[in-house]
Formats: structure tokens, C-alpha cells, sequence
């Protein structure tokens, strides 16, 4: 399992249900102090949570290391609670670990992407331990894959999956090969 906030979690859910060995991708709520979370509550800013997903990934077919590397490809973690025109807390970068070992990965890869300064800004992503995870609502729930002509899906989501494509195809289920 794997916890990462990178922005609006139709972003990051349409991203990493495109990769080899995820099994699944969940659009929810961590972080924060408020249990049972909703859309509107979170997006009040003053529940602390950030939309996230939670991967359910194979090891043996995409290690979380690589899991990492996509997450700081396809999205922007030097701007704090802010991916693009999504402003607040709710959007932060965060990286929620679950055990030891994801931690240390989680902090050796935020090194290594700040030593190979491909951000110009400081990386401000937080590394925190994992405490609950909230499902949002269900129309949260494979949002692009169900309104990709809406101008959000168009203008946001889409240069994203470009930029995996680009970046990852070998890394991407073969039905999202376009």
C-alpha cells in the first residue's frame, strides 16, 4: 500500500491506475484531524487532510521506489498547498509511509530529487507517518476515466498522463497506450 498527495486526487488517481502491477487506485482524505471526512469539509481547508490516493501495488511488478519516481515526475513538490490553479492545504505534496522501510525510501528519493535539482525551487513535500485514509465519495472515484471531456480532465489531467506516457510508458498497462 502506498499514500501519496500530489495535488486534485483526480490527478494522481488517473496517473497511477495506469501503471503495471497497480491493482488499484483510491481517491480519499489523509492527514488531517477530522474523522469521516467529506468533499465540502476538506475543501473548507480547516480538516488539515489532503486529497490523496491509496495504491494498491505488487512489489514484484512496480517496487515502491518506482512508485516514487512517478510521483515526483508528474507533479509540482515545490509549491506549498498549491498544485497550479488548485489552491490550499488540500493540495499539498505529501508522502504518507507506512512502515519504516517506506519512510527511508521515501526520504533517500526526496534527496536524490533535490541533488539532481530538476525543481529550480525547494521540494517541499511532506514525509509523514500514515494514520487513517477516508474514501471520498464515489463520484470522486475514477473521475477522469469517467468525464475525460470536461475542459479540467482536458487542460490538467491530460498533460499529465501525456507526461507519463512520455516519461513511463514501460512502465504503463498496455490498454493505456494510446
Amino acid at each position: 500500500m502506498a499514500i501519496f498527495a500530489g495535488g486534485c486526487f483526480w490527478c494522481t488517481e488517473a496517473i497511477f491506475k495506469r501503471l503495471k502491477g497497480v491493482a488499484s487506485v483510491k481517491s480519499g482524505y489523509t492527514g488531517g484531524l477530522k474523522e469521516n471526512p467529506n468533499y465540502e469539509d476538506v475543501s473548507t481547508g480547516s480538516t488539515k487532510h489532503a486529497e490523496a490516493i491509496q495504491i494498491t501495488f505488487d512489489p514484484n511488478i512496480i517496487p515502491y521506489e518506482r512508485l516514487l519516481d512517478i510521483f515526483w515526475a508528474t507533479h509540482n513538490p515545490t509549491t506549498p498547498n498549491r498544485q497550479g490553479n488548485d489552491i490550499g492545504s488540500q493540495y499539498r505534496s505529501a508522502i504518507f509511509y507506512h512502515s519504516d522501510e517506506q519512510k527511508e525510501k521515501a526520504l533517500e528519493s526526496k534527496e536524490e530529487m533535490e541533488k539532481s535539482a530538476t525543481y529550480k525551487d525547494k521540494i517541499v513535500t511532506e514525509i509523514i507517518p500514515f494514520t487513517n485514509f477516508y474514501k471520498a465519495e464515489e463520484y470522486h472515484q475514477n473521475y477522469y476515466d469517467r468525464n475525460q471531456e470536461y475542459p479540467y480532465c482536458q487542460f490538467v489531467i491530460n498533460p499529465k498522463i501525456q507526461k507519463l506516457l512520455k516519461k513511463f510508458k514501460e512502465d504503463t498497462k498496455q490498454e493505456y497506450k494510446k
